[in-house]
């Protein structure tokens, strides 16, 4: 793995000499933690001969910690003006490798930005991804039209409860939506957590990283808006049996569930994401 030497100051001195404050309101919370943020580059790769879509890069703990991982090239998505200049420095730095978008990154088309600078191949996205965006931005990449993803692996931070939303099973507390839609074209694991006092400020939550990468084919056969549909109808009353959840969706809904091979009274929280799989099938005629 390349260990190549980062000439830049400090992150904590880039910051101050920029006047650099992580906002609230853009779900902000720096890294400074150089060893966090190469621990995490390093779980993003392998890197050499790759590009790297980064979203949220703020002053560029990551982003730097990418470079001196051996990072081909990084796309790095920043809406944060302020940021802008400390992350011109870092592309002065390693001349070529760092490509700066100004831009919002939930209004972003990735397949044609990349397309648009030459890159035909999947990229690795990396992230601290910003609090308040996280999940939206998870379940843009999980929805894609286009599958398999313009991204080969997915290597994020999230908040410590979404963390654990995306990789739930049946059964626990935690599974809901986001686990079916995350598990049923991709295999996802948390690789570790990250305690509050790692950023700056430090946020009243603990965080974790989690490695996302995409199946070829989804675990069981169903159109993915079928699948949106039925799972938002199931947990949107998630204490109710299938049989009253899913009503709304078709005036036959109790033999819609029976032709699945599920039980009318079954709650969606016991259900696998084949078994939705199965659901979004039998109620897309009810559409």
């Amino acid at each position: 793995m390349p260990d190549i030497a980062d000439p830049l100051p400090p992150l904590g001195a880039v910051i101050a000499a920029h006047g650099l404050r992580a906002k609230k309101s853009l779900g902000q919370n720096f890294l400074l933690d150089l060893n966090l943020t190469r621990r995490i580059a390093r779980a993003a790769g392998p890197l050499e001969n790759t590009t790297v879509y980064e979203v949220g890069p703020g002053p560029g703990g990551l982003t730097r910690a990418l470079l001196t991982e051996g990072a081909a090239q990084i796309i790095a998505v920043e809406r944060d003006e302020r940021c802008l200049a400390a992350l011109g420095e870092i592309a002065a730095a390693w001349p070529g490798r760092l490509h700066l978008i100004a831009a919002d990154a939930m209004k972003l088309d990735e397949p044609q930005l990349l397309q648009g600078r030459g890159v035909s191949s999947p990229v690795r996205v990396a992230a601290n991804l910003p609090y308040n965006v996280g999940t939206a931005l998870l379940v843009k990449w999980l929805t894609a039209k286009t599958w398999p993803p313009f991204w080969r692996s997915l290597t994020l931070m999230f908040q410590r409860e979404v963390a654990e939303r995306i990789v739930a099973r049946p059964g626990s507390p935690h599974y809901g939506r986001l686990s079916i839609l995350a598990q049923w074209r991709t295999r996802a694991k948390i690789l570790f957590e990250v305690g509050a006092r790692a950023f700056t400020p430090a946020p009243k939550v603990s965080s974790a990283v989690v490695r996302i990468e995409p199946l070829e084919t989804s675990v069981a056969p169903a159109i993915l808006s079928d699948l949106e549909r039925v799972t938002q109808a199931a947990f949107g009353q998630r204490r109710k049996m299938l049989r009253q959840s899913l009503k709304p969706l078709s005036p036959d809904a109790e033999d819609r569930i029976r032709q699945a091979g599920l039980d009318p009274t079954a709650r969606p929280e016991t259900l696998s994401v084949s078994q939705f799989a199965a659901l979004a099938r039998v109620f897309a005629a009810a559409r």
